[in-house]
């Protein structure tokens, strides 16, 4: 008992704009199957597209980093270390969508359209995905995927964890700039929720499944309805 009270003190403080609601226990997935030609052709795409992208979308990124420095104070990036497939820590950047120091109580999970913390660009940003563009570097260098499990900090793994058993079976993929549970409610859904959404795609991962969260991404992109 006291060595775990001591292990809570020690835990760095986690905010959440929500009440848990009971425990759940998530089902273990075990060893999952390879799918080499899945793989090959997934790891290809990545390469291919994220290097295509960050060429033809210089410009506009190199823009989007001028007007989130021009509209409120600090840099045009963020830059936070994130768990990758099997729990491998990575560095992932994104454009700045909130402001300095926003974290300074603790890490926070995010409240979405109602949180304070965003900025008015920052919002904009976030509702059409264009923050996510720096990822495009991750993808290419191959710690993360277009598609997969959102990259989540250590932190709030060790906190779902505590209610949320099984949490971690995410990290069995490589994560994604874009999710089954991105384009089902994003920002919106609870912990709970978007697991259960990456578990179903880790079991039916393919192709086709991949093809269909771009495309419905990208809709999410153009019309703005009911983005991360």
């Amino acid at each position: 008992m006291a060595t775990e009270k001591r292990e809570q003190a020690q835990r760095p403080a986690v905010i959440l704009p929500f009440e848990k609601r009971g425990e759940y226990t998530i089902e273990p997935l075990g060893e999952i199957a390879d799918k080499p030609v899945y793989s090959f052709i997934k790891r290809t795409f990545d390469i291919t597209a994220s290097a295509l992208a960050l060429l033809v979308l210089f410009v506009p990124m190199l823009l989007i980093a001028i007007i989130v420095t021009a509209t409120s104070e600090g840099g045009p990036l963020f830059t936070q270390e994130r768990l990758g497939k099997d729990g491998k820590p990575f560095r992932m950047t994104k454009f700045r969508t909130m402001y300095v120091n926003a974290e300074r109580d603790g890490a926070q999970w995010s409240r979405g359209d109602e949180d304070a913390r965003i900025t008015r660009v920052g919002s904009f940003l976030r509702k059409v995905r264009l923050d996510e563009l720096p990822q495009l570097w991750s993808i290419l260098k191959g710690d993360m995927s277009f598609v997969g499990p959102r990259p989540e900090r250590q932190v709030f793994y060790d906190e779902f964890e505590t209610y949320i058993h099984g949490f971690s079976e995410r990290l069995k993929v490589k994560p994604g700039l874009t999710g089954l549970a991105q384009i089902n409610g994003g920002y919106f859904l609870r912990p709970e929720e978007k697991i259960l959404y990456d578990v179903e795609y880790i079991k039916t991962r393919s192709v086709w499944l991949d093809i269909k969260i771009l495309f419905k991404t990208i809709k999410v992109i153009f019309t703005a309805d009911g983005a991360e």
